[in-house]
């Protein structure tokens, strides 16, 4: 039996980085997107493996339509797509934002998801057998967000819409889609917590992070799953972080 073929946006650093290696070792054949080919070359050769590299802006159309071309002319078909890339914003006043940085988030986080998502439908639909998985990156920020990130929130928040929709619309396609919403993956990103960020009530205070791998074995977990069984949503977070009750 061939391997089955994930894609994973976003996949030179943090999150993507970590879903890559973990499919790698769940026995998938992997392509790694995302702007900068150096990064994406660079997590490549730190995961091992033969995977596909391939830059693109997932913002931009035609970037998505060919490197769905490259995934699909190197293995014949897909059957993962993780929507994993994306980009937060300053934490600044909703009155204070700049348009060009709202225009940037919803970009990055919701058109690019988006674009992945139409050229991931239309390869499904159309290979044998038909269907596949789409898993993608929320946020729990899209239930319960933080000061000063209306942009992030937003696009997060519409991240839900598209996943019950393509969910709702993938079933005639045996075409499966859940969601991951994630509360303070260790990353990068997210070392800034550790010496404190903006709270709801004006105050500053250091939060706890999670393993990174924690929630890359939760999406192959998600992955795993036949095409009659779906995760709608998953939240994973961070047990004492600041989240539910009033923290």
């Amino acid at each position: 039996m061939s391997k089955p073929i994930a894609l994973v946006t976003g996949a030179g650093t943090g999150i993507g980085k970590a879903i890559a290696g973990e499919l790698l070792k769940a026995g998938y054949e992997i392509a790694m997107t995302g702007r900068r080919r150096e990064v994406l070359e660079a997590a490549a050769a730190e995961l091992g493996g033969d995977v596909l590299i391939h830059a693109a802006d997932i913002g931009v159309a035609d970037e998505v339509d060919a490197l769905f071309a490259a995934i699909v002319a190197k293995y014949g078909r897909l059957d993962l797509l993780v929507n994993n890339a994306g980009m937060s914003a300053p934490a600044v006043p909703i009155d204070e934002l700049d348009v060009a940085v709202w225009h940037q988030i919803v970009g990055a986080n919701l058109t690019g998801a988006f674009l992945c998502t139409r050229a991931a439908f239309r390869q499904m639909k159309a290979q044998d057998p038909q269907g596949g998985r789409i898993i993608n990156n929320g946020s729990i920020s899209s239930m319960t967000p933080r000061p000063h990130s209306a942009p992030y929130t937003a696009t997060k928040h519409a991240i839900s819409g598209l996943t019950k929709s393509s969910a709702l619309d993938g079933r005639p396609f045996n075409i499966a889609c859940g969601q991951i919403d994630i509360g303070n993956a260790g990353t990068d990103m997210t070392s800034r917590m550790s010496r404190g960020v903006l709270q709801a009530d004006g105050s500053t205070a250091p939060e706890p992070t999670m393993d990174v791998r924690l929630v890359a074995e939760a999406v192959v977990n998600m992955a795993s799953l036949p095409l009659s069984a779906n995760v709608l949503s998953m939240t994973i977070m961070a047990t004492k972080m600041p989240f539910v009750g009033r923290g």
